[in-house]
């Protein structure tokens, strides 16, 4: 039989709270994290907000915060959100370290752009960069201990040291489902039996002049600088982009044998795992939705469920005019005549697109919404759009009871992954 895996620990680093309540509670109270960015100066910008997580100090989550003085925000994010959900579940103590492993969705690094761009500036030479004077220069002026840790594999590394797992060490970056495949793929790592415990999830900070400046080329990003709290309003008529977040969510996944034998408090059973690739171009999801449809389906036949068993879907919902017409089209081809009864939002309404690390904090949320019965909303929903039809919990939160829940996400390049989510009943 195949080994089932429980979540037995959540952390999270958000803008919307920088724990996993106040997280949820700004959910429920339809609360928006977006804001004017204070990372650097972007007021030259086409977008010049984004949603940045707010009053994080590593000092609370490490004894030793010099030893990550190097690191950038993803790594410090990784590490606040890891802590939470290691203390949270309670098993060290309990675990092998060489059956405790660690795989990540995490983005790169901070980006050192103001001292790469005065490399570039005084290595110029008639309108051509000397390469010669840049490495020159370079030699002297780069750090290496902070350049190292601009690479993704690093937060992996870092949290393996910090918790002593001595398990299976990955990390995946499969731009914006990568902490949701990272989650996927930790599940089957413990159920081939290759570790008891596996802390997943991702972390991500694009909140730089590389990474805005490349989503306003693309021409993604919304540049409603007017109200930047209403500016992401996925599946409403208006819509012009999504907002960059940033943050990190983690989960502790677990063996149920080994879960139930330490006596762990089970927040839920991840029971449906789909991953599959659109195959189609470098940015533009299929216009058919042919992977999302595939991937929804691959979890449905990994968790032996039907549409009708979902009470939930947390939705990539990023608030861009294909992304959110073709996942609506998505759903209503996956689930049939029940894409109208299931109830569908987006939380990235509220604390912007964390990239790498959206996946697993919507992951979170979908467990909390089994725990405690609510729905979180879709925030700025004001004007219906022809073209998504479905029941996007408008602007509040709702009661009702969730056994089940499906989270999708879709990443640039079709990057496509579903988790299910059930409750643990015994």
């Amino acid at each position: 039989m195949r080994r089932r895996v429980v979540i037995t620990g959540i952390g999270a680093i958000t803008p919307i709270g920088n724990t996993v309540d106040e997280m949820w509670k700004s959910l429920q109270e339809s609360k928006s994290g977006i804001g004017k960015i204070t990372h650097f100066d972007a007021s030259h910008f086409p977008t010049t907000f984004a949603a940045e997580v707010k009053n994080f100090d590593l000092k609370n989550y490490v004894e030793d915060p010099k030893r990550f003085e190097h690191c950038g925000l993803n790594i410090r994010f990784a590490i606040g959100a890891a802590r939470q959900a290691v203390n949270d579940s309670g098993v060290m103590g309990s675990v092998d370290p060489a059956r405790f492993g660690i795989y990540l969705g995490a983005g790169e690094g901070q980006q050192d752009f103001a001292r790469v761009m005065s490399l570039i500036a005084e290595s110029e030479r008639d309108g051509h960069v000397d390469l010669e004077a840049f490495t020159r220069v370079g030699m002297t002026r780069l750090h290496a201990q902070q350049e190292l840790e601009q690479e993704p594999n690093m937060p992996a590394g870092h949290l393996a040291s910090l918790f002593d797992a001595q398990g299976p060490n990955l990390n995946c970056l499969t731009a914006c489902a990568a902490s949701s495949q990272a989650i996927g793929e930790a599940t089957e790592i413990i159920r081939r039996n290759d570790a008891d415990v596996m802390l997943s999830g991702g972390a991500h900070s694009m909140i730089h002049p590389f990474g805005v400046t490349g989503f306003n080329l693309l021409t993604a990003l919304s540049t409603h600088n007017s109200d930047p709290p209403k500016a992401s309003r996925p599946f409403d008529r208006d819509r012009d982009g999504f907002v960059l977040g940033e943050g990190a969510g983690m989960v502790i996944l677990e063996e149920l044998e080994h879960a139930k034998k330490r006596g762990a408090t089970i927040y839920a059973e991840l029971v449906g795992y789909g991953s599959t690739a659109d195959a189609y171009r470098i940015t533009d999801i299929h216009p058919e939705g042919r992977g999302a449809v595939s991937c929804i389906n691959m979890a449905f036949r990994d968790a032996k469920l039907n549409p009708e068993d979902i009470q939930y879907i947390n939705a990539h919902g990023t608030s861009t005019e294909v992304n959110d017409k073709v996942e609506t089209a998505a759903i209503k081809t996956s689930f049939g005549a029940a894409a109208y009864k299931t109830p569908v939002s987006s939380i990235k309404s509220m604390m912007g697109h964390l990239i790498a690390a959206a996946g697993s904090v919507e992951a979170i949320t979908c467990v909390l919404s089994m725990r405690d019965g609510v729905l979180p909303p879709t925030i700025n929903y004001e004007t219906p759009d022809p073209e998504c039809d479905l029941d996007y919990v408008p602007n509040e939160a709702r009661q009702a009871p969730v056994r089940r829940a499906l989270s999708n996400s879709f990443g640039f390049g079709g990057q496509n992954c579903s988790l299910i989510f059930a409750e643990y009943l015994g």
